[in-house]
């Protein structure tokens, strides 16, 4: 692969190379070490990719295998989500309404399995058709549908779990300030 193709090729998957290492886990001070050996693979590899695929669900593969091969590395103890956090927004309320948001989709992808997970992020937050998805990995199509809706359920758990524990802690702090 020449430099100028290789380099055209990074560009136009930095992007998505980077949202997909975000949320397989990696943290945003280890996102860009990453990336670049996700990017080290693909161009060793440039041999192997035979096209029976699209060029996007190959990167994804390798990408998703290199995230788990840094996760299993950096296995140490867990850092709080701020530390992990990229910077969305400049305007304090809204940069504050996006790392909520973040924390909670985060929050939610971990009550999932991995392979649950996969299909959620490439159908719901890649954008990819549901027949690129089960492409990407290498699924019967079916078994990606099972995946989502399982992932999708779980989720929507978590998230309704997490709406009454916080209008239960907004129903104390009334009854607290009424009790005075």
């Amino acid at each position: 692969m020449e430099d100028a193709e290789f380099r055209e090729l990074f560009d136009a998957h930095l992007a998505f190379v980077w949202r997909v290492l975000r949320r397989h886990g990696i943290c945003e001070r280890d996102l860009e070490d990453v990336c670049q050996e996700v990017f080290l693979v693909v161009h060793r590899r440039w041999d192997a990719f035979e096209g029976r695929s699209k060029l996007r669900t190959w990167i994804y593969g390798i990408a998703v295998r290199v995230a788990l091969a840094a996760r299993r590395r950096t296995r140490r103890a867990e850092q709080p989500v701020e530390a992990c956090e990229p910077v969305l927004d400049t305007d304090p309320f809204a940069h504050a309404l996006q790392r909520q948001a973040l924390r909670e989709l985060e929050s939610a992808l971990e009550q999932v399995s991995f392979a649950q997970r996969e299909v959620f992020v490439l159908y719901e937050l890649e954008g990819l058709s549901l027949a690129e998805a089960a492409e990407a990995l290498q699924l019967p199509e079916n078994t990606a549908l099972y995946r989502l809706y399982a992932a999708r359920e779980a989720i929507g758990a978590h998230m309704r779990r997490r709406e009454l524990t916080v209008q239960a802690r907004q129903s104390q702090t009334r009854v607290k300030g009424v009790a005075r």
